[in-house]
């Protein structure tokens, strides 16, 4: 990568796995970074300001997509900009900004492509403190990718998310093989202070780590959750997620907790969720950050 900064590079060979890959990219203002994306497919997400993507075809001629972006992760679902594998790409920010770029090792090498935020969908999963909200972005069944899935999910303060535990390790017909990168922001606390947030993955590994913004976790294997979001604290994270089989989210509750998913049913709906959306943020939102 040539320009910019670079805030978070996990590549396949870095994590010793096979496919899934993120860069979290600063640009300051009038800036811009030239990337290849040799053999992986690749998102431009903002987390925050705006961006112009240009991706160069081996083949010649080029395409710029004009992403709106958002001032934060807590304002707004964003559009984004899909890249094939093979591509040569430039990002660009007149007023700068972050800007994530998930990725996936893959065969096929599909056209570039604009994801409108307008066609993102917004799932509410959980309920009571497991309630969250996910931005189904780039999932099977929402956008089309040759391996990549990838999601944001937005956790009021107090409540649990990735919750009940859960894993995809295995090829089964009830499971899907997928490494997953997490990757964190977290709300400041009313004084600009760091705010913090929790997770948890086990098994073959034992984890319990506070994460801040900008933190990463990687599951190769394993049971993960919960995600934490401590009292007065949003938590936001990215899942990116590729594996060697079907481009399918099938996952496994850890079957000591897989009872959790009965009681929603039973439990309130958390009324600070959507948290946000295409247009914005909700109105309890509005002036708290």
């Amino acid at each position: 990568m040539d320009g910019g900064t670079a805030v978070c590079t996990v590549t396949p060979a870095s994590a010793g796995w096979a496919y899934s890959g993120l860069r979290v990219l600063a640009l300051g203002p009038g800036e811009e970074a030239a990337l290849e994306t040799g053999d992986a497919e690749t998102l431009v997400l903002p987390l925050a300001g705006a961006c112009a993507v240009t991706v160069a075809a081996p083949a010649g001629g080029t395409v710029t997509f004009e992403l709106t972006g958002r001032r934060d992760v807590f304002s707004r679902v964003t559009d984004f900009a899909y890249v094939p594998r093979d591509a040569a790409v430039r990002v660009s920010s007149r007023e700068g900004g972050r800007f994530a770029l998930p990725s996936a090792r893959c065969e096929r090498r599909l056209p570039p492509r604009y994801g409108p935020a307008e066609r993102v969908p917004v799932e509410l999963r959980g309920a009571g403190g497991m309630a969250r909200q996910v931005n189904n972005f780039c999932t099977p069944g929402a956008f089309e990718a040759d391996r990549l899935i990838a999601c944001e999910v937005l956790t009021p303060g107090g409540n649990w998310s990735s919750y009940p535990p859960h894993k995809h390790d295995e090829q089964t017909p009830e499971e899907s093989v997928l490494e997953e990168i997490y990757y964190f922001e977290v709300a400041d606390a009313p004084d600009g202070g760091p705010g913090i947030g929790y997770q948890r993955v086990y098994g073959t590994t034992d984890v319990l780590e506070e994460v801040r913004t900008g933190d990463t976790v990687l599951i190769p294997h394993g049971w993960h959750g919960p995600s934490m979001a401590v009292p007065g604290y949003d938590l936001y994270y990215l899942n990116v997620m590729a594996g060697p089989g079907e481009r399918a989210w099938r996952i496994c509750d850890d079957p000591a907790h897989a009872w959790i998913r009965g009681t929603w049913p039973g439990l309130p709906a958390d009324p600070r969720l959507p948290m946000t959306s295409a247009a914005g943020p909700r109105d309890h939102r509005e002036g708290g950050r």
